[in-house]
């Protein structure tokens, strides 16, 4: 059986990732840049620490790769 990726399907990116490819995965779903999805990442993590490594380490789990 192929893999296949599914369009439109939410995904890390371990091709363009810098710590497990979560940020890298969302800037591509959204069609946003890359750079700017991790500053945005930075600066939750700055202002609400607990809540952004809660929701970045569930996402690294709970997301597929690509």
């Amino acid at each position: 059986m192929r893999p296949t990726i599914e369009v439109g399907r939410l995904h890390r990116d371990p091709l363009r990732a810098k710590i497990s490819g979560v940020c890298a995965g969302l800037a591509r779903h959204w069609q946003l840049p890359t750079l700017g999805v991790r500053i945005a990442a930075i600066a939750c993590l700055v202002m609400l620490p607990l809540p952004t490594v809660c929701a970045y380490t569930a996402a690294a789990i709970l997301l597929p790769k690509r």
